[in-house]
């Protein structure tokens, strides 16, 4: 289970404190939990009175949460935040400063980000107060969020997310405390995976990250610089890496670092031997993860204690486990001395953040004199003059370093996406939405029907909505995820409409009638089985153009492909038959796809790294040696596509060349728009906000559109789309429940800002899948 020892840091290797041979495992109690409360991520403060804060995904209001650490057996609340937005990460940094007495007094702050407007926020701790004008926008979709105080004693934020992070530096006020300030942008850089946990070693200089439902472990070097970090990765753990932690010994260049794992938490010492595993008791089926560590020694904890959000059979919350005991059985420096808001290794210099360079950039000191580095949207020799990020895209003024104030019609990131709006929103229902079909019906267009899907435990199913939104019908399935349309399917005697979809719970093929009114209905053989050892994830369908016959999708995480040939027994009983398995994409986490039955061609969704095309058709005889080869169509990272890549959709044209492909892109909440004709030219990216009555999209996910009219309400097309987080009226919170968005298809390709192009010309407004 131990790392590689691949990671050589001088600092780490001359290390002279004796490391005794890994000890066996120890079992460490669960030793004070909360009330109910829904979390992933924890921090601790080192205040007067220690704290946990943890996000809270139990109230609409979302927010975050504070406990007394030194309470037991439950974590008494000291503090609750509600600012009305899903929070989904918090951070704490610390500083000190000094009363009219020169009595030391201990300050901090409180970061977070929303999980529905990506505005990092901050609290001054332990007083609670806001300070709004830390309030700035970060769009995207962020997973980890770190601080670390530099040996010259400056904070900064780590904010990780989906193939790229962001590093800010936190000013103090002339005072030393946090009033008034503004988080300040150093750089963004790349990543090379979706961060999932992370921790700053203060005497090494270094911060670990861990990787998203992943084994593995990477780290880079912490600097006052503008340089983007080498990332590396420095090993594996024995089970995918749910949280990692820092404690520092308080011997130079020498912290441990603690990984989670489900129940288990590792203990390694450098250079990354395992000294033990901490077994977390006293709960049947424990899952922890968000770990933190508070290492000073309180009455109840006098070594300190683990911090975790936990699940188990009886407990979903926060909780702590002391470390007494356990952490001197594993060989462990005991160091409850730590201060976290003393710079470790303070090397005496001064902040390299100086008036030389405006105090927007870092101070390069040499022979020749000052060299400035200038921090992001600043520019020149003294970094005095801020720039924009593209010109603002051509579509806004530069107001500000990287700060664009946009054009109408225009926004989303440096003023280069479409806004558009939504018309209406299907009611909520189901605790996880993912993707919606559109259903066009045989004798009213306008009575068509929106078919989506509830992919959690709770209220796992299908759903069906009217084109106003309004909930008709719920019915039961296995946790499906995607969901697809198909029209005229001969079932032995009948011909008859499907929805079809890939149900997580039992790894199945699960297909419903469609009756006449849209509603749905079971079927028999409505449910088809997959290899014993396949975990289904996303599906879609394609009907071959020549030879009519249809076919079912469906992928792993793993990213392999099963393709199926649907057919019916005599008397209507549905079949399936294996045709193809292939390996898609570059080796990523695949989901949407979506045929395009005319060309023969299926576009599938990698999550983190592109968009493929590969050819639907299966062929005459398989070859595993010769797998199908795809197009990369886009890839993230190309100045259009940002991770993840999500939902896939089809807009169908009035020839085959004509028409199409749309593809959601998670991590900015917008949408690329893409030309069905080879080579896919990139046309545009939207992204919907709000109006009066319906709140903007958020981490969006699944994408269906059709340019058929739909009666009076969708004369020009129908576009729905998932939204992760959808905000209640009045500014009430987040509901607990999912919902779709509506909007009209010649809203969105005939925009005002993008009309001039001529896309619904290229639209076929009276496509009927029946014909």
């Amino acid at each position: 289970m131990g790392f590689s020892r691949r990671f050589t840091t001088a600092a780490l290797l001359a290390s002279s404190l004796p490391i005794q041979a890994a000890a066996a495992d120890v079992e460490i109690a669960v030793s004070a939990v909360t009330a109910v409360a829904e979390s992933d991520w924890t921090s601790v403060y080192y205040g007067e009175t220690p704290l946990l804060l943890g996000n809270d995904g139990t109230s609409a209001a979302g927010g975050w949460l504070a406990w007394n650490l030194d309470s037991a057996p439950a974590l008494t609340q000291a503090h609750a935040e509600t600012p009305g937005r899903r929070t989904k990460l918090v951070t704490t940094i610390h500083g000190r400063e000094y009363d009219d007495d020169e009595e030391i007094e201990r300050t901090g702050l409180a970061v977070s980000i929303g999980q529905t407007d990506s505005i990092l926020r901050g609290w001054e701790l332990p007083d609670f107060e806001e300070v709004k004008s830390v309030r700035t926008t970060v769009l995207g979709d962020w997973s980890a969020l770190c601080s670390w105080k530099s040996p010259t004693g400056n904070d900064y934020v780590y904010l990780f997310g989906k193939k790229e992070a962001k590093l800010f530096f936190v000013p103090k006020d002339d005072d030393g405390d946090y009033e008034d300030i503004k988080l300040v942008e150093i750089q963004t850089f790349p990543l090379p995976f979706e961060a999932s946990g992370c921790a700053a070693a203060p005497s090494l200089s270094k911060m670990f990250v861990s990787a998203d439902d992943d084994k593995d472990v990477y780290v880079f070097d912490l600097a006052e610089s503008t340089t983007a970090p080498a990332i590396s990765k420095i090993g594996e753990a024995e089970d995918d890496v749910t949280g990692v932690a820092v404690y520092v010994s308080g011997t130079p260049g020498f912290d441990y670092l603690i990984v989670a794992m489900k129940d288990t938490v590792a203990v390694y010492a450098p250079p990354f031997t395992l000294l033990g595993n901490l077994k977390l008791v006293g709960h049947e089926d424990i899952e922890i993860q968000g770990l933190s560590v508070y290492q000073g020694s309180t009455p109840q904890y006098p070594s300190g204690v683990l911090a975790y959000a936990i699940e188990s059979e009886d407990v979903t919350g926060f909780g702590v486990s002391s470390l007494d005991g356990a952490i001197q059985t594993l060989g462990l420096k005991v160091n409850t001395k730590y201060d976290p808001s003393v710079a470790a290794n303070k090397c005496n210099k001064p902040s390299p953040i100086c008036s030389a360079c405006s105090q927007n950039g870092y101070c390069n000191r040499n022979g020749k004199g000052i060299k400035c580095s200038c921090f992001a949207g600043w520019q020149g020799k003294k970094c005095k003059s801020y720039t924009c990020e593209d010109n603002c895209s051509g579509h806004g003024k530069c107001v500000g370093p990287n700060q664009c104030k946009c054009n109408d019609g225009w926004g989303g990131l440096h003023c280069s996406f479409v806004v558009v709006w939504p018309v209406a929103e299907t009611e909520a229902n189901g605790g996880d939405g993912d993707d919606p079909a559109i259903w066009i019906s045989p004798t009213d267009r306008g009575q068509s029907r929106i078919i989506t899907t509830t992919k959690s435990e709770e209220g796992a199913g299908l759903g069906v909505f009217d084109l106003s939104g309004k909930l008709l019908q719920t019915i039961p399935a296995g946790e499906p995820n995607n969901v697809d349309v198909i029209y005229n399917f001969q079932a032995g005697p009948r011909k008859i409409d499907l929805a079809y979809a890939a149900c997580r719970e039992d790894n199945t093929l699960c297909l419903f009638e469609i009756n006449a009114n849209g509603t749905l209905a079971t079927v028999p053989g409505g449910s088809q089985p997959t290899p014993d050892d396949y975990e289904v994830y996303g599906s879609c369908t394609y009907l071959s153009p020549t030879t009519n016959k249809q076919y079912l999708f469906v992928n792993a995480k793993s990213s392999q492909y099963l393709q199926y040939e649907l057919s019916s027994t005599a008397d209507g009983t549905l079949t399936t038959t294996l045709v193809r398995s292939f390996m898609a994409g570059s080796g990523g986490q695949v989901e949407g796809c979506v045929a395009d039955d005319e060309n023969g061609v299926v576009f599938i969704g990698e999550e983190p790294h592109a968009l493929w095309r590969y050819d639907a058709e299966p062929p005459a005889t398989t070859d595993d040696a010769n797998p199908p080869a795809g197009v990369a169509v886009a890839t993230v990272g190309d100045g259009h596509l940002r991770a993840d890549v999500e939902g896939v959709t089809l807009v169908r044209g009035k020839t085959p060349d004509e028409g199409f492909v749309v593809v959601s892109t998670q991590g900015v909440s917008a949408y690329n728009v893409y030309r069905r004709r080879a080579p896919h030219e990139f046309v545009m990216t939207f992204t919907i906000a709000a109006t009066a009555e319906v709140d903007a999209v958020s981490n969006t996910d699944g994408i269906a559109a059709i340019g058929t009219g739909l009666g009076d309400r969708f004369p020009g097309g129908l576009v729905v789309v998932h939204d992760d987080a959808n905000e209640l009226a009045g500014g009430e919170g987040t509901s607990a429940e999912a919902s779709f968005k509506l909007l009209p298809l010649d809203g969105v390709l005939g925009a005002d800002v993008v009309r001039q192009l001529g896309l619904m010309d290229q639209v076929d407004s009276d496509w009927d899948p029946r014909a």
